[in-house]
């Protein structure tokens, strides 16, 4: 699950500065998706760039095998789900799933949030199924919940995202602490082990959330006090990179969304879309991050790129067709 910042990145300013945008391109006056991923009924888009305008959410289809599960003990290599009394097991018929890894963090928390608002079906991959019965909507009938620790090797993350999840969003992120090995845990093999697994069950598409300034040294960044603060943490900038070499060397169908310094409030602004390693600066709500992922599921353009994003007032407002579509791949 994704770490929190420490203080002096919680208001991420100073570190991130404002970035200049490019001059405005385009203004469509619509928002058209392509979907890859049918959800079971029709609903009402979000906004293209922010998630102040009201949507509805669409109903879902009914539920199958529903049953009331008690938090249990797990034996084995069994992956145990942990659900509310008033929670049933969210299967729906011919839909398939997609499955948050780092569900619980404060992007992938609104990650599920915002999947479950647009009719998807979600299973949530935790460490703390205590702390997810609590932080997640477990009374949803479309979210299922389950044990999924990224450390503990590809097999049992095999079992916990299984066939019938359809894609896979990676959000996760070391906690701070003393074990200066975490980010390398989490963030490089933790990483390398939700690929695997995805391999084993034969999911084809992963999103993965990353950071920019990953690829600082090349850019000639390494003097970038954001740079050197979050590689104080074992290097955890290069631990992510090398995650992502790992990611498009797989051949899965991928989408590495990099944003820039993470804010808990609301949107402001529209989106800025740039091309890898070209970033330094910026900062953006987690609520937007979270939109882009889940777009990068149902936009064609989004597959096979690294994208990184901030936010700007004078940036202007475009389709994410668009956005996904002026990346190039290298």
């Amino acid at each position: 699950m994704a770490a929190p910042l420490p203080l002096i990145l919680r208001n991420p300013s100073p570190l991130f500065a404002p970035i200049p945008t490019k001059p405005p391109l385009r203004l469509p006056n619509t928002h058209s998706l392509r979907h890859h991923y049918t959800p079971h009924a029709t609903t009402k888009s979000f906004s293209v760039l922010s998630l102040s305008s009201t949507s509805t959410t669409r109903s879902l289809s009914p539920i199958l095998n529903s049953s009331k599960m008690e938090g249990s003990v797990t034996t084995g290599n069994e992956i145990t789900e942990e659900v509310s009394e008033s929670t049933t097991e969210a299967s729906l018929s011919g839909l398939k799933k997609i499955f948050v890894a780092g569900a619980t963090g404060s992007t992938g928390k609104r990650i599920v949030e915002q999947l479950l608002a647009r009719g998807y079906a979600v299973k949530a991959g935790v460490r703390d199924l205590d702390k997810a019965k609590t932080s997640l909507p477990s009374s949803n009938p479309a979210l299922q919940i389950v044990k999924a620790d990224v450390t503990e090797g590809s097999a049992k993350l095999a079992e916990a995202i299984s066939s019938d999840s359809e894609a896979v969003i990676c959000a996760t992120g070391f906690s701070y602490g003393w074990d200066v090995f975490a980010p390398w845990k989490v963030d490089n093999f933790g990483t390398v082990n939700l690929v695997d697994a995805c391999r084993k069950v034969g999911v084809t598409r992963f999103i993965l959330v990353s950071s920019i300034l990953v690829n600082g040294a090349a850019m000639g960044q390494v003097l970038n006090p954001a740079y050197i603060f979050l590689n104080i943490f074992g290097l955890t900038l290069i631990a992510k990179l090398q995650a992502e070499n790992y990611i498009r060397k797989s051949g899965i169908n991928y989408t590495i969304i990099r944003p820039g310094g993470l804010r808990n409030e609301p949107p402001s602004g529209n989106l800025v879309m740039e091309p890898e390693d070209t970033l330094s600066g910026g900062t953006i709500s987690r609520d937007l991050v979270a939109e882009v992922a889940i777009e990068a599921l149902v936009t064609p353009e989004a597959s096979y790129k690294v994208v990184e994003i901030v936010s700007s007032a004078d940036a202007p407002k475009r389709t994410y067709e668009d956005l996904f579509g002026s990346i190039k791949q290298r």
